[in-house]
């Protein structure tokens, strides 16, 4: 059965709700909001750590340490990495120091951009010798492009044939795809294959820009995530993670950052990936995420609207050439 946005804001708002004690005054344990990751059942936070870029602007090992920390005391249990981030997979090695004594609390998910099964197997591998355990929760095909790529893991000796056998291993408890530069062709992936999630770019600059009535001047290149591919994997009964929510920095300034993560955070999905480079971003975050109250949806039209069209396919453009590392 569909579920409409409505449902879905109203049941978050419910979730939400046990977070706050009468009269919206928090509770003392200030309580991360949680939601069904799918069909899977499990729940995760509405916040994850995203392990990429931003994570690895901490040049210390030490601090980039001390804040994964400091993210799993505030509740952002959910943590997002790959065996691409990091020249010498500095991510996946950080966080499996803290892994060494946390990885009971936390969901983990990485992802891998082998395109050969050989290749793949050897990258999951190596990804759990540097998270230092011997599974993670999630594990997903990295960054698929166009219908060239899907062709290339549908192969015989595909990607996909390496991430099932990393499921048949117990080497990951579910298994995924993600992808920021083709809705269409995620979608496709999504309608044929048994994966329990997927990871997209789902922010208010990306949307609404082309698909069924243009509502803007200038098209995407390949339509957007929300409308396209979002359907499919809430049809499907897929956990859903919303990334590139500040649009790798392009929408800063273009409309108030709290805003632009509630408008992630407003969508049919599980939780919203967000990059933070700085100690303090950790406590404002976990803050937004412990404040949240989803957005009616003519406020993410506004928001949406807000945002210039030439800036909205510039930043499209940009994201069907992004290399994520």
């Amino acid at each position: 059965m569909k579920i409409s946005r409505r449902q879905f804001v109203e049941a978050s708002a419910m979730s939400c709700a046990t977070a706050l004690l009468p009269g919206g005054a928090f509770a003392e344990t200030k309580k991360m909001p949680m939601r069904t990751f799918g069909k899977t059942g499990e729940k995760v936070p509405i916040l994850a750590f995203g392990g990429g870029s931003r994570y690895l602007m901490y040049q210390n090992a030490d601090e980039a340490i001390a804040v994964l920390n400091q993210a799993i005391d505030l509740g952002i249990t959910y943590i997002d990495t790959a065996h691409e981030y990091g020249e010498h997979g500095e991510s996946e090695m950080r966080i499996g120091e803290v892994m060494k004594t946390r990885r009971k609390e936390v969901f983990l998910a990485t992802k891998f951009s082998g395109r050969k099964a050989d290749e793949a197997k050897r990258m999951i591998e190596t990804s759990l010798q540097r998270l230092q355990t011997d599974h993670v929760d999630v594990l997903h095909i990295h960054g698929l492009g166009g219908a060239d790529e899907l062709a290339e893991i549908e192969a015989p000796d595909g990607a996909l044939k390496a991430l099932y056998w990393a499921r048949d291993q117990k080497m990951t408890r579910f298994v995924g795809v993600t992808s920021h530069s083709d809705p269409h062709t995620l979608a496709a992936a999504l309608e044929r294959h048994d994966f329990d999630c997927t990871q997209m770019a789902l922010n208010a600059g990306l949307t609404r820009m082309e698909f069924g009535v243009k509502t803007t001047a200038i098209p995407m290149p390949h339509g957007n995530f929300e409308d396209v591919a979002l359907p499919v994997a809430n049809r499907k009964k897929l956990g859903v993670i919303a990334m590139k929510v500040f649009g790798q920095e392009w929408l800063l300034g273009k409309a108030p950052a709290e805003k632009l993560v509630y408008y992630s955070m407003s969508l049919p999905v599980s939780a919203a990936v967000i990059g933070m480079p700085k100690r303090e971003y950790v406590r404002r975050n976990a803050e937004l995420a412990w404040n949240f109250a989803p957005l009616p949806e003519p406020e993410m039209r506004r928001i949406s609207d807000s945002i210039a069209d030439e800036h909205k396919a510039a930043m499209a453009e940009f994201f069907r050439n992004h290399i994520d590392a």
